[in-house]
């Protein structure tokens, strides 16, 4: 007893063929989701995730969020610069400074919208942040050239002056005595 031939879909849809087809919509829109991509080939979501991952060996990832993106004579520049006050290193030996930022709540839908798919050999892409956020913190910090010594987070709302520098630097010398005995 034999099956006989019969036309109808293809007990598979993971062919060379497909996915080479996925492969180029994938690369020619990196954020199309399983879903879109699957009606846009007229094939199965399952099959098409399969192709992605498995046949591609490509993953979805969000962008890393960066505060600006630098251009090369800036980054150049950045690392000469590091590397004339490196070759002074003695001079860091007591040296403290600080610093402070104001961070943002960043939105998920955001981040889930920028989601694109790579291989494993292509870079992680990058997107610089161009919207505020209501909800904000300043984070305050203290480092040597061995690392963080001090940091604190500002309550919400709370007033930034005089009087609260007066009580951040009060709990640094704390951590440095603590930290640097005979300082």
């Amino acid at each position: 007893m034999q099956d006989d031939p019969r036309s109808g879909q293809p007990k598979t849809q993971r062919t060379d063929a497909n996915v080479d087809r996925v492969r180029t919509l994938v690369r020619s829109d990196r954020r199309l989701g399983v879903r879109v991509t699957a009606e846009e080939l007229n094939m199965t979501r399952k099959t098409v995730r399969q192709n992605v991952k498995e046949d591609l060996e490509m993953r979805k990832i969000s962008l890393k969020m960066v505060p600006r993106i630098l251009t090369h004579d800036q980054k150049q520049r950045r690392l000469h610069t590091s590397s004339d006050l490196l070759r002074n290193s003695q001079l860091f030996d007591r040296v403290i400074t600080g610093d402070e930022t104001w961070c943002l709540q960043c939105d998920p839908k955001t981040k889930r919208q920028s989601m694109q798919w790579k291989t494993q050999n292509s870079p992680r892409p990058k997107k610089a942040r161009v919207f505020r956020s209501q909800v904000k913190t300043m984070l305050v910090c203290f480092f040597d050239h061995k690392g963080i010594i001090h940091y604190e987070l500002n309550a919400q709302r709370q007033k930034v002056n005089q009087q609260f520098y007066l009580e951040v630097l009060r709990r640094l010398r704390e951590s440095v005595r603590r930290k640097r005995p005979g300082h």
